[in-house]
């Protein structure tokens, strides 16, 4: 089994459209006529959740009409921000074909197929068309991406000259072993986590210079801290089922990792030149 393969499978749910209306249900929603707030908190599995997109987007400085190519767009949370919120033309690629299904239905639930759409496919082999895309988002991907120097030089191609490349990446700050599971990988096997030098020298390589860069690990602790107080008084059940085998200590270790120092979200802005 390929690298690729094994990352699906650990995102592979099996019924997780079922798991994802039910909690919506539980939670009063009308499943048939969603809007795109009413899916926050479960669909975007990434740290600092929809308050950490809402930040990422306004740093990308979209504007409506633009084609934005959403990589590993997973359940496809942030896509559909930046469409209902920007006007963006986003399209998703992702390797879990689950995902795929499940981002699709939630899309036409909310009423955005004519800005949003999903497609699975590898990050390493885009299936878009050289030089067609204003934007390219990576949300909590690269972890699971080995050979980022094929990544990177792939998000360039696609990109317009002066098109902007925005990654939301965890990243290891300091010495020191990661602890698993992970909620990107049960083993290390399938993760491959770096350092803000090897991100910025790898996507300098590429063709792209670094605008902005910032350590979101405070907005992140912070709704850790919200969502602990939350889970104490008996909220935000269903999520568990929703990340699979594991849940708690899976979210114990990145948690810890973030607060400890060892491991940071950042965001990059990057600059096709």
């Amino acid at each position: 089994m390929s690298t690729e393969e094994k990352v699906a499978s650990h995102y592979t749910h099996g019924s997780l459209e079922t798991a994802i209306l039910k909690t919506l249900t539980d939670n009063g929603r009308d499943i048939e006529l969603l809007r795109v707030s009413d899916l926050a908190g479960v669909d975007e599995f990434h740290l600092g959740r929809h308050a950490a997109t809402v930040e990422f987007a306004r740093d990308l400085t979209l504007a409506g009409g633009m084609r934005l190519a959403d990589i590993g767009s997973g359940l496809g949370g942030p896509a559909r921000h930046f469409a209902d919120s920007y006007g963006c033309i986003v399209s998703g690629i992702d390797l879990t074909e689950e995902f795929v299904q499940v981002a699709n239905s939630l899309t036409a639930r909310c009423g955005l197929t004519e800005l949003v759409s999903f497609r699975q496919g590898s990050a390493l082999s885009l299936p878009f068309e050289s030089g067609g895309f204003d934007r390219a988002t990576l949300i909590h991907v690269g972890m699971n991406i080995q050979d980022k120097a094929k990544l990177f030089a792939e998000v360039r191609r696609i990109l317009k000259p002066d098109g902007r490349f925005g990654l939301y990446e965890i990243m290891q700050m300091r010495e020191g072993s990661v602890p698993y599971p992970m909620p990107w990988a049960m083993t290390p096997e399938t993760s491959f986590v770096c350092t803000p030098d090897t991100y910025r020298q790898m996507l300098e390589d590429a063709g792209f210079v670094v605008e902005l860069e910032q350590d979101r690990s405070a907005l992140a602790i912070r709704l850790m801290h919200e969502m602990r107080a939350k889970a104490a008084a008996g909220e935000g059940k269903g999520m568990a089922t929703l990340m699979g085998p594991r849940a708690s200590e899976r979210g114990a270790n990145v948690n810890t990792s973030v607060e400890g120092g060892l491991l940071a979200p950042i965001e990059m802005i990057a600059r096709a030149v």
